[in-house]
């Protein structure tokens, strides 16, 4: 099953770039233009210079966005801004953090870092659970070819219903943190070096037994095994333990009560011909549509709570989307008819897969109601994605989109039955909150 190792991390030195907060980020897909610009501003060591770059006019073949990532980091390391550690270690790593959308809930979800072997698909021991794309995966495969580095962790889940991982670690969490900051979401990141040979034995021979479902980082774990697949043809070996043999892993128990999934909601931006009318009479063949109808903006606050509470309420016992259309003075709940033959419609699904309401959502209103093809989702020609909730009301109230589906969370166990059927959901189902930092501990290939 799963084979993970300690490793010789690279690290900041905090007596060289000052504030750790102001060095590390949120993952390379997570960055908009506007956080790279105060990135960049922050500090000037912060780890976006390397993974995701500014491109310049004259950018070519031989000088641009992964050269200057490259120069960047061999000379931090040269002038010992990065230290690799002494001895190979695992990391203990919590993040405490207020759900969003709850106030003054708060959870800690408990991981682990170290390396996972990488292992095809295939072999039984790795399972996706979402669909990829072409280009970030070139993206990421160019800048991995220059800096032979790993700069964020691939995020695993594992089932542990013991709680014998967490057991283990206990002991450690009750020192103070090494490592402790608090990144711009208000999430606070701690970190515990697993040193001790016989605890990195034990938590290797525990997950000897597992099997690891990719929470996030599909891209970078796919780009991996390309890479690897590479460095293999170019050294003409196969070597189980060759540094690319391996990735950079925070392991987190899906078992954990510290684990959040949030919803993605859906715009619908640019559709030509749309006709509220015809897409209610498409939608009703398949849908009871429920209104919460407003006339004013009082009504409109109180009507919004009404009906959020029953698309949450309503969702756990049957499929139910949310919707709000530019066109109207309503939010709609829209729920999937006790006659509908799924098994009919979407006979290539498992009746997992079948149940999920992003799946209801992409294959029954966004194909059949208002003809938006996988390609044209793919390529993200007519729709939009949104964590909150009322961003997405507002870009409708804006004009800024045509209608906004709103979803529920899919189920952790949703996620593992699908992913160890060996099914896919459509891209960003999930949302794992809070997103593990990039720039912790990083896993140097060349390290030694």
């Amino acid at each position: 099953m799963a084979r993970i190792a300690p490793f010789r991390a690279l690290m900041y030195d905090p007596h060289l770039v000052g504030d750790l907060a102001q060095v590390v980020t949120q993952p390379y897909d997570k960055i908009s233009d506007a956080m790279r610009e105060r990135y960049y501003a922050a500090n000037e060591y912060n780890l976006v210079r390397i993974i995701l770059g500014k491109s310049l006019p004259n950018d070519s073949e031989h000088t641009n966005v992964y050269t200057r990532g490259q120069e960047y980091l061999n000379d931090w390391i040269a002038s010992g801004v990065l230290k690799r550690i002494p001895k190979p270690a695992f990391f203990a790593y919590d993040q405490t953090y207020e759900v969003p959308g709850e106030p003054a809930v708060y959870r800690t979800r408990k991981g682990l870092i170290g390396l996972g072997h990488l292992e095809d698909y295939s072999s039984g021991t790795v399972f996706p659970h979402e669909d990829t794309l072409s280009g970030p995966k070139e993206d990421r495969l160019r800048l991995l070819r220059a800096t032979r580095t790993h700069f964020g962790q691939i995020f695993m889940l594992y089932s542990d219903p013991a709680h014998s991982v967490s057991a283990a670690l206990q002991p450690l969490r009750q020192e103070k943190p090494p490592l402790e900051i608090t990144d711009e979401y208000r999430v606070k990141h701690s970190l515990w070096p697993v040193e001790e040979a016989s605890l990195i034995q034990s938590l290797q021979k525990v997950f000897a037994h597992k099997q690891l479902i990719i929470a996030d980082g599909h891209h970078r774990y796919e780009t991996t095994l390309n890479f690897r697949n590479e460095c293999r043809a170019n050294m003409g070996t196969t070597g189980p333990d060759a540094p690319h043999e391996w990735v950079m892993m925070t392991f987190i128990n899906l078992d954990d009560e510290g684990l959040t999934i949030l919803p993605t909601h859906r715009l619908v931006v640019n559709l030509p011909k749309f006709d509220m009318k015809e897409f209610i009479v498409r939608a009703q063949e398949l849908f009871n549509l429920v209104g919460f109808k407003f006339f004013s903006q009082e009504e409109k606050h109180r009507k919004f709570e009404e009906f959020r509470r029953e698309l949450k309420w309503v969702g756990e016992v049957t499929p139910t989307l949310g919707l709000r259309a530019a066109t109207t003075s309503n939010f709609y709940l829209m729920k999937l008819k006790a006659t509908v033959n799924l098994q009919a419609l979407l006979p290539e699904l498992s009746e997992g897969q079948r149940k999920l309401d992003v799946i209801i959502l992409h294959r029954l209103i966004l194909e059949h109601c208002l003809g938006i093809t996988v390609e044209d989702v793919r390529a993200e020609k007519y729709i939009r994605y949104v964590r909150e909730m009322e961003a997405g009301l507002e870009a409708v109230d804006q004009k800024k989109a045509q209608m906004c589906f709103l979803l529920n969370p899919t189920r952790i166990d949703q996620v593992r039955d699908i992913a160890l059927a060996g099914g896919r959901l459509p891209q960003k189902s999930t949302d794992f909150y809070p997103k593990l930092l990039s720039g912790l501990t990083m896993y140097s290939l060349d390290a030694g």
